[in-house]
């Protein structure tokens, strides 16, 4: 019996090795600058709000996400770019300008919700990334200056 464990073990650890060489491609901009991203395009922004956002929101909502170490180790690699994914799908503030009115006012009532609710940033987000949790004030500034936006 346990030689059977060692080698279900070995076999074990020679999967998670050959798994950690799928990576795959980082969701990142190499510097692009977006003439169409929300910040740019609203330039009455304030600075707290600016910081806030792109602290809290913009690793999943950009073409442009900060990777930590473990972000490389898989299976949490292949979980992390299937989040970046699903979020750019609802919103990518990179690519603010390029949606029409509607769907502008749209997003910017869904994201005051999901800030007000707590549902964004995600939890398993936080976890992790402790400076991307929102507390009640940075919530109210956030959503007072986006009601100022509808």
């Amino acid at each position: 019996m346990k030689i059977v464990l060692k080698i279900f073990a070995a076999i074990m650890l020679l999967v998670f090795i050959a798994v950690q060489f799928y990576q795959p491609a980082r969701n990142a901009d190499k510097g692009q600058v977006y003439k169409t991203d929300f910040i740019k395009t609203h330039k009455t922004m304030p600075v707290e709000v600016k910081t806030l956002l792109q602290t809290s929101c913009y690793d999943c909502h950009s073409n442009n996400t900060n990777y930590q170490w473990y972000d490389y180790i898989q299976p949490a690699r292949s979980l992390v770019d299937k989040h970046i994914k699903d979020a750019k799908e609802d919103l990518n503030f990179n690519e603010w300008a390029t949606y029409s009115g509607r769907k502008q006012e749209r997003l910017i009532n869904s994201i005051k919700k999901q800030i007000e609710t707590k549902k964004m940033p995600m939890s398993s987000y936080t976890f992790m990334h402790k400076d991307a949790k929102l507390n009640d004030r940075q919530i109210k500034l956030i959503t007072d200056w986006l009601e100022k936006q509808e």
